[in-house]
């Protein structure tokens, strides 16, 4: 059975070795790193397999408010503040980022546990479909619907639907969608991912939601009345 993988952002190593050894003997797999940038770059780069993000707000290079802005650009993975600063004033700052919770240090690593735990569950049965207007997808069974009509595509054409969708509204650049379906590794190039649109677009019909922007990439607006160009 695959692992669930969560990332802890925290720069104090003695919690951080603490939180660690807590989740991995509970047989989570554990990613970790001591500053804001470590923590993009770790999330940038497990961010199809991280389940949950555990992060500290005072943190170097970049503080944990800052990071939740960058994850929150292309990704809505649970995240739970864990920090020491416990005025109203702070915890109101990173919900309005996006945090889905916020925990007071001194804290028990049990209680994160179970934190960690609600967000993962609540988090999966909410994705379990997707729905932008008249499309929706159905994420385990690998289906797409249109009108309510079930459409047939390749695993490409699934995997990008879905991206766009779970990043809805947001502007992607031609690599950045190559770097996260393909993988970084991926020795084609950009045209790939025009094809690939050009298809979906046949297969959507009358629905105009995947919007060219030029000189860019693509932006997915779900209530279909992009221009498709």
């Amino acid at each position: 059975m695959k692992k669930t993988s969560i990332l802890v952002i925290e720069d104090e190593k003695k919690l951080l070795k603490a939180l660690t050894d807590f989740f991995t003997i509970h047989e989570y797999q554990v990613y970790t790193a001591e500053n804001g940038l470590e923590g993009i770059q770790q999330f940038k780069v497990h961010s199809e397999e991280i389940s949950c993000v555990l992060l500290d707000i005072m943190l170097p290079f970049m503080d944990g408010n800052e990071v939740l802005k960058q994850i929150r650009v292309f990704s809505n993975v649970p995240v739970i503040m864990l920090t020491a600063k416990e005025e109203v004033e702070d915890q109101l700052e990173s919900l309005s980022h996006g945090a889905d919770n916020y925990i007071v240090k001194p804290y028990s690593l049990a209680v994160v546990k179970m934190h960690v735990e609600a967000l993962i569950k609540r988090f999966r049965q909410e994705e379990e479909f997707l729905t932008a207007g008249n499309i929706r997808i159905e994420i385990a069974a690998h289906k797409l619907y249109v009108n309510d009509i079930f459409v047939e595509t390749t695993p490409k054409e699934f995997e990008l639907m879905l991206f766009f969708m779970k990043n809805e509204g947001v502007v992607l650049t031609r690599d950045h969608i190559l770097d996260s379906i393909w993988g970084y590794h991926y020795v084609g190039d950009t045209r790939t991912i025009d094809t690939i649109v050009k298809q979906l677009r046949k297969k959507l019909g009358n629905i105009s939601c995947i919007r060219t922007v030029y000189g860019v990439g693509y932006c997915f607006e779900g209530k279909g009345n992009g221009t498709e160009t």
